[in-house]
């Protein structure tokens, strides 16, 4: 099947466009899509360019331009070449304007400008790098959330992508026959997280790692009583402490940090 040719063009960094395009895209099974990404249009020499690829390369124009005179001369284009276009922002803002009762005053890349939330999603990046595995457990009161368990039940990755949501998170792993840090029971600010899993999931997990990094599969690392073992002590752990968990089992990452945000806001709201 000959590709559909998309053509994305943005004022900005492109960002906003693309992760709809692609969300919405993976709704369709075997459709071929050849991407032409513009960002940072914002003048008319520029946007000629554009236009010349899309009359080379006729598809769909999304766009996210705000400038209303940029923004005509696009859709006077696209209409002159019988191209179909849509301004992806168009919905939303309509409606956000009609709840609001109020006017939409449009600036190119306003949802890219540095803000105290920018910096603070940067400032918890940086708090989850340097709380990574248990490391600096001194200033562990300074996490929203603390994330603990065995050995791959996604700590980390759970940890970065809660910290890209401008949550400080910390994560300490649980490991059979070392005591976990003393600064983790005298904490007053962060919630701690148990997290877990399915020990059969895991080991084809822990498996995986083993092999890839040509070590021994057949290691206690992967030995399904072990591994039963470890979940079983974590999980008694979570509950002598009342620390809520989450069952990881089957999740991806982001459904993972859901049920952590979940809990977050349950905290805040008791």
């Amino acid at each position: 099947m000959k590709p559909f040719n998309l053509h994305l063009v943005s004022d900005s960094t492109g960002e906003t466009v693309g992760m709809l395009a692609r969300a919405c895209l993976v709704q369709f099974d075997e459709v071929e899509v050849a991407e032409f990404v513009w960002p940072m249009i914002r003048k008319k020499n520029q946007l000629k360019h554009v236009l010349k690829s899309v009359e080379e390369n006729p598809g769909l124009v999304l766009f996210t331009i705000v400038n209303p005179a940029l923004r005509k001369a696009l859709e006077d284009e696209c209409e002159a070449l019988h191209v179909p276009y849509l301004s992806a922002l168009d919905p939303v803002i309509a409606s956000l304007g009609t709840f609001f009762k109020v006017e939409a005053h449009p600036r190119p890349g306003a949802q890219h400008t540095l803000s105290a939330a920018n910096f603070e999603r940067i400032e918890a990046i940086n708090f989850a790098l340097n709380h990574d595995d248990g490391r600096c457990t001194p200033s562990l009161n300074r996490a929203d959330v603390i994330l603990i368990g065995v050995s791959r039940v996604d700590k980390t990755p759970t940890s970065i992508y809660l910290s890209t949501r401008g949550i400080k998170t910390a994560n300490v792993p649980v490991v059979p026959g070392s005591p976990l840090p003393e600064e983790l029971f005298t904490l007053s600010r962060p919630v701690i997280i148990g997290l877990t899993k399915d020990p059969k999931r895991l080991i084809q997990v822990r498996t995986n790692r083993l092999v890839s990094s040509n070590q021994d599969p057949q290691s206690d690392y992967a030995d399904i009583k072990t591994v039963e073992r470890e979940i079983k002590e974590a999980e008694d752990l979570f509950t002598k402490h009342g620390w809520p968990m989450v069952d990881i089992t089957g999740k991806s990452i982001e459904e993972t940090a859901i049920a952590v945000q979940q809990i977050l806001r349950d905290n805040r709201d008791r």
